[in-house]
């Protein structure tokens, strides 16, 4: 450390005399020459007063000077953490202060004064700044809360909360001005390491937009850059600024190859951040780009992924997508990122195949053993499916009709491919399966819930019914058809790789007997079990009306649909009165008091699925037009019938895409198809939900009102409906 001269400490002391001139020679000798310079003696004396009362309850003060021509001087004195640099100029940011210029200084280790344990390190920031039009004059008492709130949150070890909370602000205050330009600012880095025997000296040359040195200074951090001192320059629209930085250990970043990798990814994480405006969540976007910069460059820094990073619409496009979802990203897109290379390159011009083109990409043909077989088979699911999820958030022309459609397309060629290759390799061992007559034993796959209804969406797993045609034994070790078939639902399952309650999981839990029955039912145990009198419980009636043949043998799928026609529309009385009893039980024992579930709540979606189920059920022997696994197909047919007014079919429409799209918002942050409870309307989640809805306003909590109202005019219209309906006269049926 350099001594102070002495005439400034003496004239810093003459205007602090409640101090002794060595309290103030330890704070000059802790600054570089350069704040000494600079500072006028009553600049630094007020510098030092705040300085004097930092503490652990306020470990930030901001003063606010006012300049001439319409400039402040915001000076923030406070401890020094890793990345504050950031934080302060996101804060700044946030309160639409354009930085004109700056100088940032940090203490250096140690100091003057002999014999006393060295304090906290402290930094003295001085930042010239100019209110963005129609933006008030700097608040002193607002920018020092705001920054004591996220240092605090700093210091207890919660700097990414720290972070994404800013992130979140400015993005939020970034709506409210004009968007970015549409074309990207260049940016010039450049290094030295012979300019300070301590510091790497880091140039930024580029041209000036909203918020740059936040968006900047956080691709430092981002990259375990430390920032120790900073000199800010504006000239028009051109930034010339100075960074003395170095890494996380406090040394110098040499080596020609770091260096760009670094440069590469600041300037790209920085030009990221203008876009963050496209993202539900701008957080998660930044958070994950930082990740996917890490695989890409990786890789190659001149292939179509990285060129992708540096096109406008490149980057829009990832914005939206990494900040929809941090279950997509975790499970496709960071840990499968074979997968989203060419998806993210091709995906605008790449079509989602139908179920015949889905068979005619099948990657098999070559394919060598049944591992390879298996590994190919869920490469492609994979691909396929990111690149239908990706379709369906950026492509505002892909309907929820149409996602649904290809994910049942998809989900129907990899379980038949599955089925195909379970089965070729338990022949190989066991031998054909046969009846007692000598015939092949037959069996096929049906389709429940979702699946059978075509209405699969994001995180919905895969509902079957599986059936054969009845005892026997294999031909080369005979083994009974019951353990046969049961292995080969295994081998399906086994087949298909998927996390438990996600995406394309298999669910038989609506087999004869539910869990305690077998796997596959032979076609006996179907009529015995779905016959009048039978063991099948009233609810397993609605189910079976989603049931639709999927894969295997046909004849024995149109034996099986006729068995289902005969149970379901048999003109059997419905009991009403039952229904309703489950109906209060799912809300009384799976719905919290005081919260909404999508799916179970009163005015809900299973309310409305319900609704249309049983009039399927009252009106399908007399009208064969209600006898469709699909909801909306359903729902129109009764209209045509005159079973439901112009306006309850509306309603009702309406209110099932609904639910059906915010379903698929929390599914696609949650990971997983159970928990559809919708966050509080005063969260934060809820804010990030409507977003992601596409609810835009004057600001996010605008755009969290429109949702809860929507909210409540969807649920109060299907409660009413379905009370006037069947709680009232309805009852009698």
């Amino acid at each position: 450390m350099i001594e102070p001269p002495e005439e400034l400490v003496a004239s810093v002391a003459r205007l602090c005399p409640e101090v002794g001139p060595e309290a103030v020679r330890d704070f000059l000798s802790r600054l570089d020459s350069e704040y000494w310079e600079r500072e006028s003696a009553a600049d630094i004396a007020s510098h030092f007063r705040l300085a004097s009362t930092l503490g652990r309850e306020r470990p930030a003060r901001v003063a606010v000077v006012t300049r001439d021509g319409g400039r402040y001087d915001v000076v923030v004195v406070a401890f020094d953490y890793f990345a504050e640099f950031s934080i302060v100029c996101g804060l700044l940011a946030v309160h639409g202060l354009n930085i004109e210029s700056g100088h940032v200084h940090t203490f250096t280790p140690g100091g003057a004064v002999r014999g006393r344990r060295p304090p906290p390190r402290k930094i003295v920031d001085v930042f010239r700044v100019v209110p963005r039009p129609r933006r008030p004059a700097p608040d002193g008492r607002a920018l020092e809360e705001g920054l004591v709130s996220l240092l605090t949150l700093v210091a207890e070890g919660r700097s990414l909360e720290a972070r994404e909370q800013l992130n979140r602000r400015l993005v939020e205050t970034m709506e409210r001005v004009p968007g970015p330009p549409a074309r990207l600012p260049p940016l010039e880095i450049t290094f030295d390491n012979d300019a300070s025997p301590q510091w790497t000296v880091m140039d930024v040359r580029g041209r000036d937009t909203a918020a740059f040195l936040y968006a900047f200074a956080n691709a430092l951090s981002m990259r375990g850059v430390y920032v120790q001192r900073v000199h800010i320059e504006t000239r028009g629209e051109a930034i010339w600024d100075r960074f003395y930085v170095a890494d996380r250990e406090g040394r110098k970043l040499v080596g020609e190859a770091g260096q760009q990798t670094l440069r590469l990814a600041v300037a790209l994480i920085k030009q990221f951040t203008s876009f963050l405006t496209s993202a539900p969540d701008p957080a998660l976007a930044l958070r994950c780009f930082d990740q996917l910069l890490d695989r890409v460059m990786a890789e190659s820094t001149t292939g179509e992924a990285f060129a992708l990073l540096q096109s406008s619409e490149g980057l829009r496009q990832l914005a939206r997508l990494l900040g929809s979802s941090a279950f997509l990203w975790e499970d496709f897109l960071r840990t499968q990122f074979e997968h989203l290379r060419p998806v993210l390159a091709e995906w605008t011009t790449r079509e989602i195949p139908d179920r015949t083109g889905f068979l005619q990409a099948l990657p098999l043909s070559d394919a060598g053993d049944y591992e390879e077989c298996r590994r190919r088979l869920n490469e492609f699911k994979d691909e396929q499916m990111l690149l239908i999820d990706m379709k369906h958030l950026l492509d505002p022309r892909d309907s929820l009709e149409v996602f649904s459609r290809s994910l049942t397309d998809l989900a129907e060629v990899v379980l038949g491919e599955a089925l195909r290759l379970g089965r070729d390799r338990l022949l190989a061992i066991h031998g054909v399966p046969k009846d007692e007559s000598g015939r092949e034993c037959p069996f096929a796959v049906f389709g429940l819930g979702k699946f059978g209804g075509v209405e699969m969406g994001y995180a919905s797993d895969i509902e079957l019914l599986c059936v054969y045609g009845g005892p026997g034994h294999t031909e080369k070790t005979r083994t009974e058809n019951a353990d046969f078939f049961e292995a080969l639902v295994r081998e399906i399952m086994g087949l298909i790789e998927a996390r438990q309650d996600g995406i394309f999981h298999i669910d038989l839990r609506l087999r004869p007997h539910g869990s305690k029955g077998a796997l596959a039912s032979p076609l006996s145990t179907l009529r015995d079990y779905y016959r009048e009198g039978g063991e099948a419980a009233p609810f397993e009636r609605q189910a079976l009306i989603k049931l639709r043949f999927v894969a295997g043998d046909a004849a024995l799928g149109r034996e099986v649909e006729v068995l289902r026609d005969n149970f379901v529309w048999s003109g059997a009385p419905w009991e009403m009165s039952t229904a309703l009893h489950l109906r209060d039980r799912q809300v009384k024992e799976l719905v919290p008091p005081g919260r909404t579930n999508v799916k179970l709540s009163r005015g809900g979606l299973v309310e409305v699925e319900y609704a249309v189920q049983y009039l399927q059920i009252l009106h399908g022997r007399e009208h064969r037009e209600l006898r469709t696994s699909s909801t909306l197909s359903a729902l129109a047919a009764l209209r045509r019938l005159g079973l439901v007014s112009e306006v309850e079919h509306q309603e009702m429409q309406s209110a099932y895409l609904f639910w059906r799209r915010v379903a698929d918002a929390l599914r696609m942050v949650r990971g997983h198809a159970g928990d559809l409870l919708l966050p509080e309307e005063d969260s934060e989640e809820f804010r990030f939900l409507a977003r992601r809805l596409g609810y835009g306003g004057r600001d996010w909590k605008e755009g969290a009102r429109a949702l809860a109202e929507d909210v409540r005019l969807h649920r109060d219209r299907v409660a009413s409906f379905f009370d006037r309906r069947f709680r009232g006269e309805g009852e009698s049926h």
